[in-house]
């Protein structure tokens, strides 16, 4: 294959290529999500909520797309590439497999990994007369059952849904600003997604009473057909460059609780030179005086 690369021949274009290279720290991952040929009105529901769940780091495809991913992925790398996305969820429903969503994400716009998951109960933003979060807030993952950690295709969807929703890296946050909670529950061959609202009450101390309000969306799901990444693929996804490593520093170690220990090396020290506090007791004796200057002083004779 020969690529053939053309210099952008405005300002804009220059700037909107420079945005999509790679970088040693990578823009927030952002989503598409596409609508099935096929798709009903459950289906578009759950697709227009993840929406306002993701703001703004999605792009929402409002027409019908006639596409299966399991069969053929072009369609999705295609739309990867167009707008820029590495994470992607299709909504689609038939008489097979109603209710159905797939999750996957991207690696060099080819599809690395995706699970489908089939809906059998959903409860929408607007069912619930709550107040909500304003957009674009980070939310708080919580993950609940052993399959978790267990089985492998369960560990690769929570890896996933951490991609999906774990929005952009920020160096600090304030206590307001945690106010947003999904929560993962995986028992008896389900996952049942629930998103609260937290609310911080005044408790009579300095640290507030919580407490959780239901927001929605909700849904109940259940994992149907999986396509993983094979181990290779997956590490070589993982990979990240050289400059991001902290370099090793001397000396230096770090126990088990993340406290810093130091070890230094100094020269050997002569502590008969040490000054120490002035004291009666503390003082030389001729003797050792004149040890230290190296001889023995001559008595005096006695005067007859």
């Amino acid at each position: 294959l020969i690529y053939c690369y053309r210099k952008p021949k405005t300002k804009r274009a220059k700037r909107f290529l420079e945005k999509r290279e790679p970088k040693l720290k990578e823009n927030t991952k952002n989503a598409m999500l596409i609508k099935g040929g096929n798709a009903n009105l459950t289906v578009t529901e759950v697709l227009k909520d993840i929406y306002a769940v993701k703001k703004p780091f999605a792009v929402l495809y409002k027409k019908k797309n006639i596409t299966r991913p399991f069969e053929d992925q072009t369609s999705l790398e295609f739309f990867s590439k167009k707008s820029d996305c590495s994470l992607f969820l299709f909504g689609s429903h038939n008489k097979k497999r109603p209710n159905n969503l797939i999750i996957g994400r991207m690696f060099d716009y080819h599809v690395l990994d995706m699970i489908e998951l089939g809906i059998e109960k959903f409860v929408s933003l607007k069912d619930v007369k709550n107040s909500k979060c304003p957009e674009g807030t980070k939310p708080m993952l919580i993950f609940a059952g052993d399959v978790f950690d267990v089985n492998e295709e369960y560990r690769r969807l929570k890896s996933l849904l951490i991609d999906f929703f774990r929005g952009p890296s920020v160096p600090s946050i304030r206590l307001a600003g945690l106010e947003y909670v999904l929560h993962f529950t995986a028992v008896d061959g389900k996952i049942y997604m629930r998103s609260y609202k937290v609310l911080l009450k005044k408790s009579g101390c300095r640290i507030p009473r919580i407490e959780l309000e239901e927001m929605g969306p909700s849904l109940d799901l259940v994992m149907r057909r999986t396509h993983l990444a094979s181990d290779d693929l997956y590490k070589l996804s993982l990979k990240q460059p050289k400059a991001l490593k902290p370099k090793k520093k001397k000396n230096i170690s770090h126990d088990v609780f993340g406290t810093t220990y130091g070890r230094i090396h100094m020269q050997k020290q002569d502590l008969s030179k040490l000054q120490t506090r002035k004291m009666k007791g503390l003082k030389k004796r001729p003797a050792e005086k004149s040890a230290e200057d190296g001889g023995v002083s001559p008595k005096k004779s006695k005067s007859d």
